[in-house]
């Protein structure tokens, strides 16, 4: 019966697509109720749920096509007599060879054990071929037919590491300077395209010329059929700003290995993931440093203006270290069984944000400016207004005055010494304190810094972020910053405009659709609680969410004994607090400060939750165990987060045991928006729609399109993202998407 399973069910990584919607535990129990898959397609009028009904009728066709990719063809023909497929005793040397590579030593233990082998000893790092850089082999590319012959050979081995030399580190502005190849460990070359002698200097290879180099578009066309030839594997760090920059200039660079993901997959939370502090790390090596090509601050110069003589070495030497550690990552994401992890949630997301970023967000540059003197009227006013509390006039941007007037002038309590300059502190925490103490002016501080916030990083910073070639602004999605698997945005971040405050919505206005388009905003509802109530296996939230009810609403009725009915709004807004408070492991004084109420009452809030939900409890205690016996935690889908600290003492301790617990439900969410994110384009595309994904906040995607558009990709991007755990996950919930569409970002969400 597994065929008729799998074929119900499908199986995504062999491309088996089954029938939408139904799951392993659905297509079992079909399959155990009507016998069989022929059984249950001749009865599927019988069965009542509407859309399960649907899906097997209307996709008969489908599904028995999945049973035939599925099921094994008995009758191939066997090349050997069947006596020699007999079990034969194993070739040592193979064999231990091949486990030492891969790092099997438990298993290389029981092979010595079983086979009388006499052990040896295991390697504690890498083969040998992956370290030493002392007898490396770089060549500096300068005629085309030299350029031709590595072509020719980066074909044999059927991978080849890449890495592009740039004069800026923004992808849709930097000029290419160069291209650098490695073949295997220790073999690189380096291919000048675009260097130039600084001004009033001249190159030291060639003092009375221009630096010999293959002009840039002879480069690029000879290039071309290594970088889009679909069987060979390009390998890079950070591939994605490579295959931006080439994406400029036409080139297609597929199918893609990215040694900063595959080390973010196996390392994440341990360390951070940049290519020099990889080599330290792991090749014992420590790469030439960029700065000393370029220098810094006033007398820094651009990679072109670097002598290519110079400039060879490094930018091989990049190339090479990417090849290496892919060498070395690759076979470690199968022993650690972290392979899926890689290939499903990092690799095929690289050319999406590509994509994404290249095609930018529209601004209204003239709004821009006007929310930016709003901003500045209102900063002004606020000013006035802390000068006048404080009784005298100082700079509100200087900690230092602050906590003067605060603490020395107005002598309010909780006063705390910074270690340094001996000043008082004035974070946000201490000014939140102060205020829900009822210290007026903290309140304003804290407002004031918001606001002056917002018009520096978006009023003011958009505009100089405006791409002048495509009237956009083009933000930066960086895969391997956080440790659970959420996107960061940079350069501009759009991740943190705050969508709550009337400022913040202002500022969203800002971003518009293009001519004739609209803006179409999908969000995920309450995902990070949904995914607490399906691990927790917490009945009455699953409950809720099934019956589509308010959930916060019936956790205040749950927690404090009142109806649902005529609820007094304060007292969902506190069980919201405590709904979401819980995932990130706050604290009663943390409790305390974001409902104005004492420490005592916060208690007795959160001691009444675990009580109500004590599946809740249970499960954070299970989840802090297995960090601090395995030292990680892992998501649904098998994304492990490292807890280095969880054993510590002190404030480390307790920060990491927060972390802990909220990283499989964090991480969880945004390992299903990713899996939603690699399935959309090529949705829309089989569709025939010409909209496309342009942003991703946290648990929101927005699309432009056009107007007449708009519904269908509402329903298909929509009907991807409420479906995007399966068919790994069946979740014990009901995963929903709130739709909005506008002509700017503010209507549509």
């Amino acid at each position: 019966q597994m065929v008729d399973l799998q074929a119900l069910a499908g199986d995504s990584t062999d491309n088996v697509p089954g029938a939408p919607g139904i799951g392993v535990k659905t297509a079992a129990m079909l399959i155990q109720t009507f016998g069989d898959l022929d059984g249950l397609l001749a009865r599927a009028d019988e069965i009542r749920q509407v859309k399960r009904r649907a899906a097997l009728v209307e996709n008969e066709e489908q599904i028995r096509t999945s049973r035939e990719l599925v099921r094994l063809d008995v009758a191939a023909p066997v090349p050997l007599p069947m006596e020699q497929l007999q079990a034969q005793p194993p070739e040592r040397e193979v064999l231990a060879a091949f486990m030492q590579e891969m790092e099997f030593r438990t298993l290389t233990r029981r092979a010595e054990s079983v086979f009388g082998w006499e052990p040896v000893e295991q390697p504690r790092s890498a083969p040998s071929e992956i370290h030493g850089f002392s007898d490396v082999r770089y060549e500096i590319i300068r005629d085309a037919d030299r350029l031709r012959a590595w072509v020719r050979r980066a074909r044999d081995p059927h991978v080849v590491a890449i890495d592009t030399e740039t004069d800026s580190l923004d992808e849709m502005r930097a000029r290419l300077v160069g291209v650098s190849l490695a073949l295997t460990p220790g073999e690189a070359c380096y291919v000048p395209l675009g260097h130039r002698a600084p001004e009033g200097d001249l190159f030291e290879d060639a003092p009375d010329a221009d630096p010999v180099q293959i002009p840039l578009s002879d480069g690029l066309e000879l290039l071309r059929p290594l970088l889009e030839d679909p069987s060979i594997l390009k390998v890079g760090h950070n591939i994605k700003y490579d295959s931006k920059v080439l994406a400029r200039h036409g080139i297609a660079v597929a199918p893609i290995d990215d040694t900063m993901l595959m080390s973010y997959v196996l390392h994440a939370g341990k360390h951070r993931h940049g290519l020099d502090e990889l080599s330290a790390r792991h090749l014992g090596h420590e790469p030439q440093s960029i700065k000393e090509l370029i220098g810094t601050g006033r007398n820094a110069r651009t990679f072109a203006e670097v002598p290519i003589e110079r400039a060879g070495p490094y930018a091989a030497e990049d190339a090479d270290v990417a090849l290496r550690l892919r060498n070395l990552f690759r076979p470690a994401l199968v022993s650690h069984g972290l392979n899926s992890v890689y290939e499903v949630l990092e690799r095929p997301l690289v050319p999406v944000l590509a994509d994404m970023e290249r095609a930018g967000m529209r601004v209204d540059p003239v709004l821009l400016r006007g929310i930016s003197v709003e901003l500045k009227e209102r900063l002004y006013e606020l000013e006035g207004q802390i000068h006048e509390l404080a009784g005298e006039t100082f700079n509100v941007a200087s900690p230092k005055q602050l906590g003067r007037i605060l603490f020395d002038r107005l002598g309010l309590p909780g006063a705390k010494k910074t270690g340094k300059s001996g000043g008082y502190q004035t974070g946000a925490g201490i000014l939140e304190t102060l205020a829900a103490g009822g210290a007026e002016i903290a309140g304003r501080v804290l407002e004031w810094r918001q606001l002056s916030k917002l018009k520096g990083t978006y009023a003011d910073a958009l505009l100089q972020h405006i791409n002048p070639e495509t009237g956009r602004v083009h933000t930066s999605f960086s895969l391997a910053a956080t440790t659970t698997g959420r996107l960061a945005s940079s350069d501009p971040n759009l991740q943190n405009i705050p969508v709550r405050t009337r400022e913040g919505r202002r500022i969203r206005e800002a971003f518009v659709a293009a001519p004739d388009c609209v803006l179409i905003s999908l969000d995920y509802s309450q995902i990070e609680l949904r995914m607490l109530a399906h691990m927790a296996g917490i009945e009455a939230l699953r409950a809720a969410f099934h019956a589509g009810h308010d959930i916060h609403a019936m956790t205040a009725s749950e927690v404090f004994g009142v109806p649902i009915e005529g609820m007094d709004p304060m007292v969902r807004r506190r069980a919201k607090a405590i709904n979401f408070g819980v995932i990130y492991g706050i604290s009663e004084h943390g409790l305390s400060i974001q409902l104005g109420i004492s420490r005592t009452e916060a208690r007795e809030f959160i001691n009444a939750y675990f009580e109500r939900f004590p599946g809740i409890r249970a499960y954070m205690r299970e989840t802090v165990a297995f960090a601090r016996d395995n030292g990680y935690v892992e998501t649904l889908f098998g994304r492990r987060v490292h807890t280095p600290d969880i054993n510590a003492k002190g404030p480390r301790r307790a920060f990491q045991e927060r972390a802990a617990i909220n990283a499989p439900i964090q991480g969880g969410a945004a390992d299903i928006i990713r899996r939603a994110m690699v399935r959309i384009p090529e949705a829309l595309k089989d569709e025939g729609l010409v909209g496309r994904m342009i942003l991703q906040v946290h648990d929101e995607l927005l699309f432009e399109a056009p107007a007449e558009e708009a519904d269908e990709i509402a329903r298909v991007a929509g009907r991807i993202m409420e479906r995007a755990a399966e068919p790994a996950i069946e979740l014990a919930v009901p995963i929903v998407v709130d739709a909005g569409r506008g002509e700017n970002w503010a209507q549509a969400h």
